[in-house]
């Protein structure tokens, strides 16, 4: 532990966002960087606790006290060896992780937390400039093959640890190229693509292959998104050509709004309306036309992170208004009692993308939608309140509360249901539960023996590090089985 007073000669310092009227005019990242020296003291905040529940926190089980200890030395080389050992892709868990981590670190109990989660990536940054993250292929490879079926994060990760591990190993994804929602979900302005693509590099020179716009399954259920001029490969074929399969095709099927109008034109999913800017952005839409906010009054329903991404694409298509509504109560700012520390609270954030405007409401929930000529132009809503019945708790409409908001697109941030699609599951005879995802036994075995799912596929939507540590996971109980 470099400095045991760190923590009290240091204030927490983030490390900020580009000026607003800046940042609104383009999709690069938002999020700055301190410089080293500002990076080592924060670094030095981290007190070396004797339980370090911020370990205990992360779904990838990282070794955050070490690695601070080596930023505060300026070990840079030392403290990317220790976190790359944990954590396949800290470049994006640096960028869009909600940080579990600092929820639970220790100093967050009475002061404020270690910056862990842009401590993190500025290791990850440093190692690349320091030309520390090279290909590295296994010096042996083993006999084995695996195919993984599907390239967002799980299958990513899945793919790292196996390929270190000596497996031969080969992704197959539907689309154009490989990230899933890191790449067709989450905006530029979070997530570089160039930061996707710098790692698929690495990966690929260290062995693995990876087959894009090859869809697997049969008929119109071959799993993929884009399908235009795509490779059908039969799941039956890969079964009998691999020693395995890993499922890690996520959880893609959007909650719906079964509200009266809901047919009308302009009532888009949140997903389609980012993942379309990106495409544009990346020069594939593949003829399709993104939906374009331009001079409109956008309504986005939900108040999740997938909502606070649509307002901030809004902006920077040219809204002329962006109204974000949420069903549940607006959350404290500071802890309530029933989620004391160390564990993971509901709080009260304000996104970048809300800093560039946004009117926000809560309590409210969408009745209906009302339009002209076939477009939606209206949304009608109430006010509601929390209450217990039986037991439970439950929204009660407020009487008197109706109230109408103009709008010209209204954009459904939601969350997703179930996820496997029909083609696959029957092709490769796989059970599942009562929420579409794939059942698993065990620990990531399908009812099939060949076929095993990890990630959002058998557990339902969830973070970008929690599908990373799925397919961590899923990679160890891999090596310790074939």
């Amino acid at each position: 532990m470099g400095d045991p007073k760190g923590f009290l000669k240091v204030n927490r310092k983030v490390s900020g966002y580009r000026p607003v009227a800046e940042r609104i005019n383009d999709y690069s990242e938002v999020e700055e960087q301190l410089s080293d020296d500002e990076r080592r003291a924060q670094a030095s905040r981290c007190m070396d606790c004797a339980v370090p529940f911020c370990h205990w926190a992360c779904p990838l089980a990282n070794v955050m006290p070490e690695y601070q200890d080596r930023v505060f030395r300026g070990d840079w080389a030392g403290a990317w060896a220790l976190l790359q050992e944990m954590h396949p892709f800290p470049e994006f868990t640096g960028r869009v992780c909600p940080a579990l981590c600092e929820a639970s670190c220790v100093l967050g109990a009475n002061d404020e937390p270690v910056t862990i989660r842009q401590n993190e990536l500025a290791v990850i940054e440093k190692a690349f400039e320091l030309g520390l993250v090279v290909p590295r292929p296994p010096k042996k490879r083993n006999r084995k093959r695996v195919a993984i079926v599907g390239g967002g994060p799980a299958g990513l990760s899945a793919a790292y640890f196996l390929n270190r591990a000596g497996f031969n190993v080969t992704v197959y994804e539907g689309d154009r190229t490989v990230g899933g929602y890191l790449r067709y979900g989450i905006p530029n302005f979070k997530l570089g693509k160039d930061f996707i693509d710098r790692r698929i590099a690495v990966m690929a020179a260290e062995g693995v292959v990876f087959n894009t716009n090859t869809r697997v399954g049969s008929g119109r259920y071959a799993f993929g998104t884009t399908g235009r001029g795509a490779e059908i490969v039969d799941a039956k074929r890969l079964e009998a050509e691999y020693d395995l399969l890993l499922l890690t095709i996520g959880a893609r099927e959007p909650r719906d709004l079964a509200a009266p109008g809901r047919e009308l034109a302009g009532i888009v999913q949140a997903l389609d309306f980012l993942s379309l800017q990106n495409r544009t952005l990346a020069t594939e839409r593949d003829g399709f036309e993104p939906v374009n906010a331009f001079r409109k009054k956008v309504l986005v329903i939900g108040g999740g992170d997938t909502g606070s991404d649509c307002v901030g694409t809004a902006n920077r298509q040219g809204a002329e208004k962006v109204t974000q509504i949420e069903v549940m109560p607006k959350p404290p700012e500071h802890r309530s009692p029933d989620q004391p520390w160390p564990l993971w609270p509901t709080l009260f954030k304000t996104s970048s993308s809300h800093q560039e405007g946004c009117e926000r409401l809560w309590s409210v929930s969408t009745k209906a939608f009302a339009g002209k000529d076939g477009r939606v132009t209206e949304v009608e809503a109430c006010r509601v309140e929390s209450a217990i019945e039986y037991g439970r708790p439950v929204l009660r409409e407020i009487a008197g509360s109706y109230f109408k908001i103009e709008v010209d697109l209204v954009l459904l941030a939601m969350g997703f249901t179930h996820v496997v699609q029909e083609g696959l599951v029957t092709d490769l005879e796989l059970a599942t539960d009562e929420r579409g995802n794939i059942r698993t036994r065990g620990s990531f075995h399908t009812s099939n023996p060949r076929v095993w799912a990890a990630g959002d596929s058998r557990n339902g939507a969830s973070l970008v590090v929690r599908a990373l540590a799925d397919g961590k996971a899923a990679a160890e109980a891999i090596i310790n089985t074939l």
